[in-house]
């Protein structure tokens, strides 16, 4: 296609084309830091073409094609470029990827030891980790958690953080550079949009899997509660979380069952984010 870039994020490379320059515009400036992949050979390709005759121009409107496509998609607005490269990223790892269990998951590290997140759209798993990377924790990845089928460590997959309506202003209040933000991509399906580029830390150390040993659960909207989760809920929940599950087989099955077994879980409300992360030092500081 005419404007093109590669990227790698964590173990995945990407060659991305568009149709318009302004996405790869963007995606450039905010994956500046980010390494180019070895040999510029991609594991996967995103396009964004135009949804029809004449779109390009005229009321441009954006398909996201690529390896890995759904074919009944709606298209998006140009001006909503970078969101859908973005979600043509997530589409390959969740179609696509075989090297690791995948669960739709956040995750951050510290000292070698790593929290996993996950739970339904508006649950505040990627604004918990995006904050908790702020707070001395490394941020690991907001959109997919991609655990090792042969050793159960988790491997970072830092792409940028997709901060959603009220998430947004918290972020801005936690980060100082306002460079690190995406521009503002409003009345998206999911509501106003921001991106944030994860903390330099964090990219230079997308290589480096750790020992994942605490699994929550969190629930934002709610007073403040915790419980534990039994190994055959956490089982089933993360069953329903994992894009690549079924593809992998038994592995799949040894991978999530030995990760269930040894890796504690609870489910936690939480009312605010302030809440949530005085929760989640209390449960680490409790870890053996």
């Amino acid at each position: 296609m005419k404007y093109q870039c590669m990227l790698r994020i964590g173990p995945a490379a990407f060659r991305i084309g568009s149709a318009w320059a302004e996405p790869i515009e963007a995606l450039r400036r905010l994956y500046a830091l980010y390494p180019q992949p070895q040999d510029a050979i991609a594991d996967y390709t995103v396009r964004l073409e135009p949804a029809g005759v004449g779109r390009r121009c005229w009321r441009p409107s954006v398909r996201i094609a690529g390896d890995h496509m759904l074919p009944d998609a709606a298209p998006m607005a140009l001006r909503h470029g970078l969101l859908a490269v973005e979600m043509g990223m997530n589409l390959q790892m969740a179609l696509g990827w075989r090297r690791h269990l995948l669960i739709h998951a956040s995750s951050v590290e510290k000292n070698g030891r790593a929290l996993v997140m996950t739970g339904e759209s508006g649950s505040g798993k990627s604004t918990l980790a995006a904050m908790l990377g702020e707070r001395g924790w490394r941020f690991m990845g907001d959109e997919f958690a991609l655990i090792d089928c042969a050793t159960g460590m988790v491997h970072p997959f830092p792409r940028l953080v997709s901060l959603k309506n009220r998430a947004i202003e918290a972020m801005r209040d936690e980060v100082a550079n306002a460079d690190r933000f995406g521009p503002l991509m409003e009345a998206t399906p999911k509501g106003d949009i921001v991106h944030l580029v994860p903390p330099e830390s964090a990219i230079a150390r997308m290589v480096e899997p750790a020992k994942p040993v605490m699994l929550l659960f969190p629930r934002y909207g709610f007073p403040l509660d915790q419980r534990p989760v039994g190994q055959g809920e956490a089982f089933m929940r993360l069953t329903q979380a994992s894009t690549n599950y079924v593809a992998l087989g038994e592995q799949g099955f040894q991978a999530l069952h030995r990760f269930v077994s040894g890796v504690p879980a609870l489910a936690v409300d939480y009312e605010d984010g302030e809440q949530a992360i005085s929760a989640i030092d209390a449960l680490w500081e409790a870890l053996p």
